[in-house]
């Protein structure tokens, strides 16, 4: 069999979606989710809220949540992993840190973290603080 490059190209992400569904793993459905109806959990004053986790999809590995900290608090020690993450604030002053170096963001303000980078999140506002987390990939 004569296999042209287009030809090729073609068959394998067909093959690689083959094989997600042969191995029983399905991308994430499509999902409308009112901010409402969100299940928090809540620890130490704050509270993370999980909307989607699973595969899109090419297989590529996605996770989403939102986090609401209160005045002065971090979700955890600064940490670096593999997948890339970007912080999408909802509302209040937090102080994102990368690599040593902070910058504060306000309601609509985005930060993505790369691969392997140092970071940190605080809320540095006098009220709670609330952002989405979206991670991109696999650690």
């Amino acid at each position: 069999m004569d296999l042209a490059r287009r030809n090729l190209c073609l068959l394998v992400p067909a093959l690689a979606a083959a094989h997600a569904r042969a191995a029983g793993t399905t991308s994430v459905p499509t999902t409308v989710k009112r901010f409402e109806d969100l299940k928090a959990s809540t620890s130490n004053g704050n509270s993370f809220r999980p909307i989607l986790e699973g595969t899109t999809h090419e297989g590529f590995q996605i996770e989403a949540h939102q986090t609401e900290l209160a005045a002065g608090s971090m979700p955890h020690a600064a940490h670096h992993h593999r997948h890339e993450e970007m912080f999408l604030i909802r509302e209040g002053v937090v102080e994102v840190t990368v690599n040593g170096k902070s910058t504060r963001l306000g309601a609509g303000g985005v930060a993505y973290i790369a691969s392997n980078d140092e970071h940190g999140i605080k809320n540095v506002g006098t009220a709670s603080a609330q952002y989405f987390v979206i991670a991109l990939g696999k650690d």
